[in-house]
């Protein structure tokens, strides 16, 4: 029984309580949710630079094993007088060579390959051409739609080792003046810009053919001597 003016408080929540109670759901519920980006723009960005370390490790090691692989076979011939059979094309910017292509992409024997730097929307892109070398078409090579490798390069340049009339070797240059010959070693430096987050290793490549690519005496040697010059055994003299 209830004496009369007594007040009774209701059970429930006042107006300031609920209100109270909102604005602490809202805080952690906003701290939660930064903490939800936070950790997604975390995952994005490490599976970004998993990407980019990736492809700028399968590009390394494709150009270091197509030049490793460079053979002396000529697909073209000088404007001089002495019509030089051309092996090996190279400048800062491009280098045009013959070697076997991995895996399917071999069948049919080896390929004139073509690398160059290029001026893109974000910088410098590195694009890679190939064709067969037997029915090789300069303007063939020009018209198909290149294989982008490398985007947004900041800058970049090929740079030749090769050896003078002594046998001794020569310093590092930017443009190969003996097209006729196998330079001995070339090296690509990327500079892959200030907002890339991966590094591109120093690229020196040496030709496997030694002989052949250090000799630039041999500059006018015939297809099948550079065949036979390939095939000899370790010791053998090439007939």
């Amino acid at each position: 029984m209830t004496m009369p003016g007594h007040n009774t408080r209701q059970s429930g929540f006042t107006l300031v309580e609920l209100l109270l109670a909102i604005t602490l759901m809202a805080m952690l519920l906003a701290l939660a949710y930064g903490g939800l980006r936070a950790a997604t723009r975390a995952t994005d960005s490490g599976q970004r630079l998993l990407e980019e370390t990736g492809k700028l490790r399968v590009t390394h090691q494709f150009i270091r094993r197509q030049l490793n692989q460079m053979q002396p076979l000529p697909f073209d011939l000088s404007d001089d007088m002495d019509e030089t059979r051309i092996v090996f094309e190279g400048s800062s910017r491009r280098i045009q060579f013959v070697a076997p292509m991995p895996g399917y992409l071999g069948q049919g024997g080896p390929q004139v390959q073509y690398l160059e730097l290029v001026n893109g929307d974000e910088g410098l892109d590195l694009i890679f051409s190939h064709q067969l070398l037997q029915g090789y078409d300069p303007n063939y090579m020009i018209e198909r739609e290149p294989i982008v490798l490398m985007e947004g390069i900041g800058g970049a340049g090929f740079e030749f080792l090769g050896r003078d009339e002594t046998g001794e070797l020569t310093g590092w240059t930017g443009t190969w003046e003996f097209p006729g010959a196998l330079p001995v070693a070339v090296s690509l430096d990327l500079d892959l810009g200030e907002d890339s987050r991966t590094t591109w290793p120093m690229l020196i490549a040496g030709v496997k053919l030694d002989e052949l690519a250090s000799s630039q005496t041999g500059a006018a040697q015939s297809y099948g001597s550079a065949i036979r010059d390939m095939i000899a055994r370790p010791g053998e003299q090439p007939q």
